[in-house]
Formats: C-alpha cells, sequence, structure tokens
C-alpha cells in the first residue's frame, strides 16, 4: 500500500505540469489558450490501460494482445499530445515559447501519470 508521502509527490508533480500548461496560456507575452486542449489528451491518457487492466486475465503474468493494444495506444495519445504543441506552434498560432511551457508541463504530467500507474498499480486486494 502505498503511503502519504507518494500521494502528496504525485500530486505536487500534477500541480506543477498544470502551472506550466496555464503559464503558456495566460502569460501576457502569448496570451492564447489553445494550448489548453492538451488537456484532453491528459484525460484520454491512462482509460486504455485501466481498460485492459479489467478485461485481461493476470494469471500468467505474461503479455496479452488486450494489454499490448492498450500500450500501443496510450502511446499515440501521448505522442498526440507532444506533438499538438508543436504543430500548432508551426502553423503560428502559439508562440514557441507557450509551445516549451507546453511541452514542459507534458513531460512532466506524463511522468505523474506514469508514477501514478507504478505507484498504485500493484495487484492487491485492496486496490481498486
Amino acid at each position: 500500500m502505498a503511503g502519504i508521502k507518494s500521494l502528496l509527490t504525485l500530486s505536487f508533480g500534477a500541480a506543477i505540469g498544470l502551472m506550466f500548461l496555464m503559464l503558456a496560456c495566460a502569460l501576457p507575452v502569448y496570451n492564447t489558450y489553445w494550448p489548453l486542449f492538451v488537456l484532453f489528451f491528459y484525460v484520454l491518457c491512462p482509460i486504455p490501460y485501466c481498460i485492459s487492466q479489467r478485461v485481461a486475465d493476470n494469471l500468467d503474468g505474461g503479455s496479452s494482445a488486450c494489454r499490448e493494444l492498450a500500450i500501443f495506444l496510450t502511446t499515440g495519445v501521448v505522442v498526440s499530445a507532444f506533438g499538438l504543441p508543436v504543430i500548432l506552434a508551426r502553423a503560428q498560432v502559439i508562440a514557441w515559447g507557450a509551445c516549451a511551457l507546453v511541452l514542459t508541463g507534458n513531460t512532466v504530467i506524463f511522468a505523474t501519470i506514469l508514477g501514478f500507474f507504478v505507484v498504485f498499480g500493484s495487484n492487491d486486494d485492496f486496490g481498486w
């Protein structure tokens, strides 16, 4: 069972990542809210893996087609989250500084999501 320190660390990481995202939107130099579309990718990221955890049987401990598909879809969502700000900056919808802030926030948020699954993803009887 994960302790309160890991929960606080994960919440601090999420707050720092969202701060970078808000800075990319709200600073007077950039003043555009297009980077907030990355929030959809934050919500979509853990869904395929959570569904595969429920569907796939964990009896053999190896890999299954369902789990591999979930990892593939999650990777597609993460790559899309990193690609969207670059495309927006390339099309000159947002500034490159805002793109750098969004990419930094993406790195922190996805590391936090990965940390959540590492800390709370064990298959014990007390989990979800």
